[in-house]
Order: C-alpha cells, then sequence, then structure tokens
C-alpha cells in the first residue's frame, strides 16, 4: 500500500465534495507532509488525536471561494519505481504555480525550499 498516494487521494477527493476537515491514520510521514501543505497554504491546519495506541490526525481542508485550494495532485515516486532528483534538475511545477515536494536528509522540503538549501532527495509528489 502507498500511504502517501492514500493520503492525497483523500485530501483531493474531500474537497471536491466540499469537506471541512478529513480525518485519516496517523503516521509521522504525514505529519511532516501536513506540515509542508500548511506552510503553503494548501490545508489551514492539522491536528494528531488519540492515544499512543490509536491515533488519527485531522486535516482541515483550504479553500479560494467555493473551489477547493488543492487542484490536483501526481504522485511521481512511487513503491516500485522511485524517482530521485539532485539539486540542478528540481523545476518549477506548473510554472511556478505549483508545488513539488521533495524527501531530503534535511527533512520533508518543497522544491523551493531544497534548491535554496542546496539539496537533492526523492521527488514524492507534485500539487497544484
Amino acid at each position: 500500500m502507498d500511504i502517501i498516494a492514500d493520503f492525497l487521494n483523500s485530501l483531493k477527493t474531500g474537497g471536491l465534495v466540499h469537506k471541512e476537515s478529513v480525518i485519516l491514520p496517523h503516521s509521522s510521514l504525514k505529519v511532516a507532509i501536513s506540515e509542508v501543505l500548511k506552510k503553503e497554504g494548501y490545508i489551514k491546519t492539522y491536528k494528531v488525536h488519540g492515544d499512543s495506541a490509536i491515533k488519527t490526525l485531522e486535516v482541515v481542508l483550504s479553500y479560494n471561494g467555493k473551489s477547493p485550494r488543492i487542484g490536483g495532485v501526481q504522485r511521481m515516486s512511487r513503491p516500485s519505481k522511485r524517482v530521485y532528483r539532485g539539486v540542478a534538475k528540481i523545476y518549477p511545477v506548473k510554472y511556478g504555480h505549483g508545488t513539488a515536494v521533495l524527501s531530503t536528509p534535511k527533512g520533508i522540503l518543497t522544491d523551493k525550499e531544497a534548491r535554496k538549501e542546496m539539496v537533492g532527495g526523492e521527488l514524492l509528489f507534485t500539487i497544484w
């Protein structure tokens, strides 16, 4: 199973049916991605609920008027085919209107942050 693809699909479909928030199973990777999406304005906020045995992640979605802020998502690196990019090969998404999210040695970063930090890594997904 691809937990990142499931996470992104839940966010996108939740926005398409105009849900206020989406509740998902917790993982530290999902929390790190949620932090990046919050900084970029694709979600309003997120919160971890539950105790140590059963945790859930609640993500509050962001909207531009009536349309969801997440217009599209494309998973780049999959469990069966990993995609890595050096800092010179990290390009803007949708002419700068989208964001690429990478897993780097410095953590989960956007394409702009990775270029600023001069670090490459695994290209997880693009979002616009």
